[in-house]
């Protein structure tokens, strides 16, 4: 991962782990890695399917990756391919 260009590779974790340090888990103190654990699970899933993101059009991740997981827009009309 030194390649020319590998840095863009890790954007989108290295966001999403900062998000959850600072929203979740440094404003917390966990009794153990259960609760951790379980706190991490919560998180994730409303960062995934509840939280709306600016930087795609105010969508959740998981509409953006179903829709181009099934190549359609939220109206079901099919859009052009994604890969050309």
């Amino acid at each position: 991962m030194d390649g020319v260009g590998r840095a863009t590779d890790n954007i989108c974790i290295e966001r999403f782990w900062r998000s959850i340090k600072y929203e979740e888990i440094y404003l917390n103190e966990y009794k153990n890695i259960k609760s951790l654990n379980l706190a991490i699970e919560k998180y994730m899933y409303s960062y995934n399917k509840k939280k709306l993101h600016s930087a795609i059009g105010y969508k959740t991740p998981n509409e953006i990756y179903y829709q181009a997981d099934n190549n359609l827009d939220p109206k079901g009309a099919k859009l052009l391919p994604l890969v050309s």
